[in-house]
């Protein structure tokens, strides 16, 4: 089986580089990468893209700037094989990755989505463990080795706080197709489709081998909309709308998680001091209506 990647691109070339070239060095070759630039203003990453001369890359770059959910809603519609991965420009895929992953969709074969185990790196791709992972750590399900998950269980579980690392998701692509990522969220439109698919009876996979390590740095999107709350205010929208959904489903459990997500309301109480210190104003009051659930 060959396993579609995806690459959205917008963002800093050495990190592209590297998320490049680490999917290249994967010990499986039956992958397909897509670069998808989404009209980044240096042409210079693209052209070393064509490059590499290797026919399982592609690279397209788009008539106009997409951002980021239309950008991936393009990627799904290039798919070819049952499942795909939609990995962040600045991430890198440790050697194992695609491996690992079919073996996982081999193992369990009714799965909708495939998170393997994650490790974490900073923008010199130096090992980390900030507060953020810290937490995910707490709120991911306990256990050894490779579990399935839904139901219920799996959506209190992500409604307390999403543990999952979007870039590292590999996905079914027909569910992909069904529910579609939404264009009003640019954020937390992972943790949507997540909730989507649980609620139409999907399966999760879980593992605890690392075969992909995930970027944290300064310039991401989440964390360029914490200090100034907009991130928030667009979980708040999605929590509101899954305590309904879940309440009409009788998951009981999993529309209180949603209505309280104290997880989220920790979160903005940690943007809070940025806020501060930079005098934003409409931060400040974003932030701490969030936080008080206002």
């Amino acid at each position: 089986m060959r396993l579609d990647i995806f690459m959205p691109f917008y963002g800093r070339f050495d990190h592209l580089r590297e998320a490049v070239l680490s999917v290249t060095a994967q010990d499986d070759p039956e992958w397909r990468l897509v670069v998808v630039d989404d009209v980044y203003p240096d042409t210079a990453p693209g052209e070393w893209v064509r490059s590499l001369g290797d026919p399982r890359i592609e690279y397209i770059r788009n008539e106009v700037n997409l951002r980021p959910s239309r950008n991936y809603r393009k990627c799904v519609s290039l798919a070819e094989s049952e499942f795909a991965t939609i990995m962040g420009c600045d991430d890198v895929m440790l050697p194992g990755y695609v491996r690992r992953v079919k073996q996982l969709i081999a193992e369990f074969p009714d799965a909708s989505i495939i998170q393997p185990g994650v490790t974490v790196i900073d923008e010199h791709s130096r090992p980390v463990r900030p507060l953020a992972d810290r937490v995910k750590r707490l709120y991911r399900f306990s256990g050894h080795g490779a579990r399935a998950y839904r139901g219920q269980q799996l959506a209190t579980s992500l409604l307390r706080g999403n543990w999952t690392y979007f870039p590292s998701l590999c996905w079914r692509v027909s569910e992909l197709r069904r529910h579609e990522f939404r264009l009003d969220l640019d954020v937390v439109q992972d943790l949507a489709m997540l909730m989507d698919i649980t609620l139409a009876g999907g399966t999760l996979v879980l593992d605890d081998v690392e075969c992909f390590a995930y970027r944290r740095h300064s310039t991401s999107v989440s964390a360029v909309t914490g200090p100034d709350g907009s991130k928030f205010l667009q979980e708040l929208t999605l929590f509101r709308e899954m305590a309904d959904r879940c309440a009409s489903a009788g998951w009981t459990r999993a529309a209180l998680a949603a209505r309280w997500h104290f997880s989220s309301r920790l979160n903005a109480l940690t943007e809070l001091p940025s806020a501060l210190r930079t005098r934003n104003e409409a931060g400040r009051r974003n932030l701490t209506r969030h936080v008080f659930g206002r």
